[in-house]
């Protein structure tokens, strides 16, 4: 029997019971729509994952080409090299105190909904940036910076979106798909900041707040984009799609989603692996380009290894994505301690070798794009499907709140004690992940279907 897709102006009775319930804009009139049926839902995941990579690109486009100016537009403007580390701090932590709103909106609204007003607000954060900067105003470029940092949560958010319809069994392959589709904006990003800047030479507009211009348009692209293609919604059709049982507002509160968490160990395991790996990459990441100028590399030798970590980081998730899939979650969590375990090895001892530097960014890069994945992966199978968004927006606060503290941490640790001893205490943060990982393996197993397939819990 045909399902509707579930409508964002509809109450959540009539998404399973009224075919013209639709999927329409907060507040409007609902339209007739038509229902999505099974023999319609491949070409639905399709159609939605190709709106997400290019919601995606388009995201990891706009943040890059402006956060790359962000350190040197805050010295210019506070007129202190002390503060240039505030501007992407402020940006990291309006990520994470953005992540439970916009979670608990796409619990009431869907997706389309929170990706759209997320970059809204990161385009936002861009305009007052820029008025910061001609104003010379400092708190106002730091308040902009916070709301810049919407993009960033909502390109994070794009990867669960794409999890919602698919099927248990290619779960991570659908997420790792659109984490891969960050590498195009990633590294196009940087090769752009230095244009985006020169465009606003002779204007009243500061050289490097113009950068943050651009961002703002292209976000306002993506939220465009979203807003008219992302139909139906991939949330609200998940939720029609899986029976009343998901329909009840009380189970989609972020109590709920906290409730779901605590009850299952799978979920407490994958939200820490993503934290965890998060917060050791970003830690390491931060501080490599000092430790490298102080064994004499130049800007360009900072930017190619910056460039491979980059790359390791996004283009090669569809793999980890294939092997949580065929090989399962926890395998590839496994894996993931292991890389970023080697790269603080090969990285915290390197010295003056800079070949060496940058194999271990590289495979630090892996190391985080693995462990997220698969966390990401199992954290979605791991809670029944009403309280995924408000408990995939927790993984998303606790993972950049616990990164935003370890790249403060990170810049401490290098000054009193040394690069090397960074990575020890980034390698060590694996160990209780690891632990966990072992003992959530033999004691709560992933469910198998059938054929020996991952289970959803929520089917």
């Amino acid at each position: 029997m045909p399902v509707p897709p579930g409508g964002e102006g509809c109450d959540t009775a009539s998404v399973t019971t009224d075919p013209a319930c639709t999927d329409a804009t907060p507040g409007t009139p609902s339209a007739a729509a038509p229902a999505v049926t099974p023999e319609e839902l491949p070409a639905l995941r399709r159609r939605t994952s190709a709106v997400l990579i290019g919601s995606q690109i388009l995201g990891g486009l706009g943040v890059p080409i402006a956060i790359a100016l962000a350190p040197v537009l805050a010295t210019q403007v506070s007129g202190s090299e002390s503060m240039s580390g505030l501007a992407p701090t402020a940006s990291v932590t309006g990520t994470a105190l953005l992540s439970l709103p916009l979670a608990a909106l796409m619990t009431r609204r869907g997706r389309r909904a929170g990706l759209v007003l997320a970059y809204v607000i990161g385009a936002f954060g861009g305009g007052l940036v820029v008025l910061g900067a001609a104003l010379d105003n400092f708190p106002l470029l730091l308040l902009g910076m916070a709301c810049f940092g919407a993009a960033s949560s909502a390109n994070l958010q794009a990867r669960f979106a794409a999890a919602d319809l698919a099927a248990p069994d290619h779960r991570a392959r659908a997420i790792s798909t659109v984490v891969w589709a960050t590498t195009i904006g990633a590294v196009l990003g940087p090769n752009l900041a230095a244009p985006a800047s020169r465009s606003f030479a002779g204007t009243s507009i500061p050289e490097l707040a113009g950068p943050f211009l651009w961002a703002a348009a292209i976000f306002l692209l993506a939220a465009l984009l979203v807003g008219v293609l992302l139909r139906p919604d991939p949330l609200l059709t998940a939720r029609a799609l899986a029976g009343p049982a998901e329909q009840q507002a009380e189970a989609r509160s972020l109590k709920a989603g906290l409730a779901a968490v605590a009850a299952s160990p799978r979920a407490r395991l994958a939200l820490v692996t993503v934290a965890v790996s998060h917060t050791a990459m970003v830690s390491i990441m931060v501080m490599t380009p000092v430790d490298l100028g102080h064994h004499g590399a130049d800007l360009e030798l900072v930017g190619l290894v910056i460039s491979g970590h980059i790359a390791g980081m996004y283009a090669f998730s569809p793999v980890w994505g294939w092997l949580a899939d065929r090989v399962g979650r926890f395998s590839v969590i496994g894996l993931s301690a292991g890389l970023i375990a080697l790269a603080a090895l090969l990285a915290g001892t390197a010295g003056p070798d800079h070949g060496r530097t940058a194999a271990g960014l590289f495979l630090l890069g892996l190391g985080w794009s693995a462990g997220l994945v698969s966390g990401s992966a199992l954290l979605t199978d791991s809670v029944p499907q009403a309280a995924r968004a408000a408990v995939q927006g927790l993984a998303d606060l606790t993972s950049s709140a616990c990164a935003g503290l370890g790249g403060a941490a990170a810049g401490l640790i290098v000054a009193q004690a040394s690069y090397g001893w960074l990575n020890l205490i980034g390698a060590s943060l694996l160990l209780p992940m690891a632990g966990l990982a072992l003992f959530t393996a033999r004691r709560h197993p992933a469910p198998k279907t059938r054929g020996g397939k991952p289970a959803d819990p929520a089917s």
